[in-house]
């Protein structure tokens, strides 16, 4: 089999970075091997051999001392190659040097000192003693060792990080010298995305949207052909959870055509520049290989609005990163065939620069499924469940879950399928649902939380109070399910209403509700004299109900036709003055009391039906509509079936926070 080089290639960049290294590492050696030559060849020696040199007239010819380090002793050539101290003698060092031995010096001036003290105790004539000559030499390469082996050590530190973050050796710093360039990922033939539109339901509207811009890739000249032109910019707007990735996921799987994603976050870095450099690589890229999709998923990261805040730093950062993406959006120098698609469920912070047409010429709107979005979702979902086939239908799991995003339809099927697999059952069942739903809702289930009697008995009629409000009122949503079972980190029980299809609220319906959310309190009130903490949560939900009805919906006529809506109640922020403030306050706290006031009548007037249903709780601890139907009867369908509640008068203004009920 023959080796094909051209296939083959190895990679030029680790390769040549090792030939430097290797080219390094010979020159260091080389220089260690001049510098041991320039040292000499001769032997080093210790003062007591020195002193049977000078023992030994005429044996010395002279002593250099060079540089005060060292001293070069020269040998008479007639001793040389004799028995004794000069039989190792060897003359010839680098540089033409004669020198036979070398005594390291620590200080001349102490080597001078024995030196004389020796020819002293030799008693060696004044004119036959050995001189010390002292001598400046200056050893180019010995100067130099140090400097040149930390230069080469710099180097081959150099060379090991280049290698590790250039990418041939994987080190994990391969992104350092590439920070400039784009993180997105491309999804093209080689790997396609296996979403495509038949996995995405409840989203018709938005599906249509989408493929029109799918089917302008596939046939441009259908469009082209009547002047139409296709949109530059796709933006998905809607809460969490409701599917517009999984919609992006679905155009990359169904174009055809190379799909670029990437998070708006990828964008900021903590460097200067880097945002806007990412951003012109991103799109370098996608013109190459044009006709293509780029999607930007939480686009709100860097499509903030520009100047808000007035903040500078890393601000400054980020408007130059979304400066530049208008610019490649629709610029001078724009390109045709690239399209952006962009994910965000804030669209409210966006600049205006940014939506406008020629940049996101449209933009998808993507809400919370209705009924029949939900039955179309549950059906996807289904078809990977192995269920009963008999209790399990999508239209009544479509009921049991209003307002539930695609996301928490997943959740939910998701769920019930543990839930079966743990129970040991061959197959899910409309009852492991049951169970999901609570434990998504309501939490996890406290098997192990011992309640007081006392306590059980008052949260069970706190939550009659609520089930009993909410089946008399006639805006009320009706109930569907009421429980004791403790749930999650601090839930005692709760109850499950269904609440309408609907997308316009009035004053009564809001009304009715706040009644419905004080029935707990009130109940507790109304049988045991006495109020307590678990009606918290419910205190804090009308509380924010009655300042949105009166400060965001206009809905009291004393405040007037005034929406103060996303302009702040903060005492630094509001748009209203100080006796608008406490006119405010006022009304919320006279709407809440006269709604307390009102549960606190209804659950008086239906006293025999609350204690029924708090007897059946504390018995049961589980009860759903059916129950409620069997214990008091069908509920209301209109206010004129309902007794007559006497409704308290208009609030004193002075009246405390806390209410009268306190």
């Amino acid at each position: 089999m023959s080796n094909n080089n051209k296939d083959n290639k190895p990679d030029g960049g680790p390769k040549f970075q090792s030939y430097w290294m290797y080219a390094l590492m010979s020159l260091v050696l080389l220089v260690l091997l001049i510098s041991s030559l320039g040292s000499g060849t001769s032997h080093e020696i210790d003062k007591e051999r020195l002193y049977k040199m000078l023992n030994d007239e005429g044996a010395i010819t002279k002593i250099d001392l060079v540089n005060g380090r060292s001293a070069e002793i020269y040998i008479a050539e007639d001793k040389k190659g004799e028995t004794g101290p000069y039989q190792d003698a060897s003359s010839g060092g680098f540089g033409g040097g004669s020198y036979d031995y070398i005594l390291p010096v620590l200080d001349p001036a102490v080597f001078s000192d024995y030196l004389k003290e020796a020819q002293d105790n030799l008693e060696i004539p004044f004119e036959k003693r050995v001189k010390v000559n002292s001598v400046r030499r200056t050893n180019i390469l010995a100067e130099a060792m140090p400097y040149l082996i930390s230069f080469g050590l710099i180097i081959l530190i150099w060379v090991f990080l280049m290698r590790r973050m250039g990418g041939g050796a994987g080190g994990p710093g391969g992104q350092l010298f590439n920070i400039g360039k784009s993180k997105a990922t491309l999804f093209d033939q080689n790997s396609k995305v296996n979403i495509t539109f038949a996995d995405v339901a409840g989203l018709d509207e938005a599906k249509e949207e989408v493929m029109e811009v799918v089917d302008f890739l596939k046939n441009p000249k259908k469009y082209t052909a009547l002047g139409g032109k296709i949109p530059k910019g796709v933006l998905l707007v809607g809460p969490p959870g409701t599917g517009k990735t999984l919609l992006a996921k679905a155009v990359a799987g169904e174009a055809g055509v190379p799909f670029f994603t990437m998070s708006g976050s990828d964008f900021v870095e903590m460097f200067v520049g880097v945002g806007a450099s990412r951003v012109r690589d991103l799109f370098k890229q996608a013109r190459e290989k044009a006709p293509c999709i780029i999607f930007i998923d939480e686009i709100d990261a860097i499509g903030r609005a520009r100047g808000r805040g007035g903040m500078q730093g890393g601000n400054d950062e980020r408007e130059n990163t979304l400066n530049q993406l208008l610019v490649e959006m629709d610029g001078f120098s724009t390109d045709k065939g690239v399209i952006l698609m962009a994910a965000t469920n804030r669209p409210d912070v966006l600049d205006s620069a940014l939506l406008r047409p020629g940049r996101f010429d449209r933009q998808i709107g993507i809400d919370r499924p209705d009924l029949k979005g939900r039955e179309a979702i549950f059906k996807v979902h289904l078809k990977t469940i192995k269920t009963d086939g008999v209790t399990v239908d999508a239209f009544t799991l479509a009921e049991m879950t209003p307002g539930f995003a695609g996301a928490e339809i997943a959740n939910i099927c998701n769920e019930a399928a543990l839930i079966a697999a743990r129970r040991n059952q061959d197959s899910v069942t409309l009852e492991d649902f049951n169970y999901a739903l609570d434990k998504v809702i309501g939490g996890l289930e406290k098997k192990n939380k011992l309640i007081n009697p006392d306590e059980k008995e008052i949260i069970a009629y706190h939550e009659a109070g609520h089930a009993i409000c909410g089946w008399f009122l006639e805006h009320a949503s009706p109930l569907v399910k009421v429980t004791i079972v403790p749930r999650g980190v601090a839930a005692l029980g709760y109850a499950q209403y269904l609440p309408k299809e609907q997308y316009i609220t009035r004053t009564e319906q809001m009304l009715d509700m706040m009644c419905m959310t004080f029935g707990g309190r009130a109940a507790e009130q109304v049988f045991f004299g006495k109020i307590s903490t678990g009606a918290q949560n419910d205190l804090d939900k009308v509380t924010k109900q009655a300042y949105d009805m009166i400060t965001v919906y206009g809905m009291d006529e004393e405040v007037g036709q005034v929406s103060f809506y996303s302009m702040g109640r903060d005492a630094y922020q509001r748009p209203y003055s100080d006796e608008t403030s406490t006119l405010i306050d006022n009304r919320v706290r006279n709407m809440l009391e006269i709604q307390y006031q009102r549960a606190q009548a209804l659950l008086t007037e239906k006293r025999a039906e609350v204690e029924l249903l708090a007897k059946e709780l504390l018995d049961k601890e589980v009860l759903s509509s059916k129950d409620l139907v069997r214990l008091i009867g069908p509920r209301p369908s209109d206010a004129d079936k309902l007794p007559p509640v006497e409704m308290p008068g208009v609030i004193d203004n002075n009246l405390s926070p806390n209410g009268s009920g306190n």
